[in-house]
């Protein structure tokens, strides 16, 4: 697991990193972040696909936006995420160098690295930030935790062969299984 590092980051610190090195920073620590593996690719580019396909279908106005992608989640200096995948339903939030404000969905993808952060950092920053829906998808053990951020609720936990109502639309469903198939 990538240690934080605890000492007071600022956004300029990502800025400055290697091309090609990522990094989150939360709060003014950084999570350094390792590359993704192939299950965790496959993962992100077919519910990506999925849920772009679900919104090209209704004409709706909300945008799918896979890592690497930028989302300065408050409107200061110290926090800096790229969430496997961003649902953004608020054009205004977009500028050139990603999303200024909470995006309405995430997805993150867990690898043993990210556990940690995924379930507990990510979780509270995001309902604090005002993201309406958090899915955490581990491939680990085939589950997804779907949190309703809007009523702050945990929604329940799922198994990769479930059909999961996402609560941002009311006629979406989602089944990782079939997905991978």
């Amino acid at each position: 697991m990538p240690l934080p590092k605890s000492d007071n980051y600022t956004i300029d610190y990502i800025y400055s990193l290697p091309e090609g090195q990522r990094a989150e920073l939360i709060d003014g620590v950084v999570y350094d972040m390792a590359p993704p593996n192939t299950i965790h690719q496959r993962l992100v580019n077919r519910l990506s696909q999925k849920i772009t396909n679900y919104i090209d279908s209704k004409q709706g106005d909300c945008e799918v936006f896979p890592a690497p992608f930028a989302i300065f989640l408050n409107a200061d200096d110290k926090n800096y995420v790229e969430p496997d995948i961003s649902v953004i339903c608020d054009k205004d939030k977009l500028n050139d160098k990603g999303c200024d404000g909470a995006p309405d969905w995430i997805i993150e993808i867990v690898s043993p690295s990210t556990k940690r952060i995924d379930y507990g950092v990510k979780l509270f920053k995001y309902r604090t930030a005002g993201v309406r829906e958090y899915w955490i998808v581990n491939p680990l053990n085939n589950t997804v935790n779907v949190y309703d951020l809007a009523t702050d609720e945990l929604t329940d936990q799922y198994s990769f062969d479930d059909d999961i109502k996402v609560c941002i639309y009311d006629d979406l469903t989602i089944n990782i299984a079939e997905l991978l198939k």
